[in-house]
Order: C-alpha cells, then structure tokens, then sequence
C-alpha cells in the first residue's frame, strides 16, 4: 500500500513538472535539433529552425500573463 501511494505521489509531481515546464522543456528540444542540423551541415535548415526556441517561449510567457490577466477579473 505505501509503495503504491508513493508512486502516485511520484506520477503526481512529474504531471505537474511537465505542465509547468513544458514550454521550456520542448524549446530545448528544439534547440538540440538545430544544433543537430548545424553539426551535420545543413546550416540553413539551423538557422530556419534556430528561431522556435524563442518563438516558443516568448509565446508561452504571452499566454501565461493573458491567462493570469483573465483570471485576476
């Protein structure tokens, strides 16, 4: 019974790490695939797909201060 209590509580706390990261967790991994792209020479196709990490963020930041706008009325 307490194993199974601690793995929820373990399931618990990787759900919440996932919704609060998740922006940042997906720009890194957009980010090791332009530096992928880099390193195995296709350089325009880097520097096209260098931009989501950013573009991803700034989006996230955008959407959480909208929803925190929303929920403060």
């Amino acid at each position: 019974m307490y194993f199974c209590k601690k793995l929820i509580m373990k399931k618990n706390k990787l759900a919440t790490f996932v919704q609060v990261y998740y922006p940042v967790i997906l720009a890194f991994m957009c980010l090791l695939y332009s530096v992928s792209l880099g390193l195995f020479g296709y350089t325009e196709e880097a520097q096209y797909s260098a931009h989501w990490p950013g573009t991803i963020l700034l989006f996230a930041v955008a959407i959480r201060q909208r929803r925190n706008d929303i929920k403060k009325q």
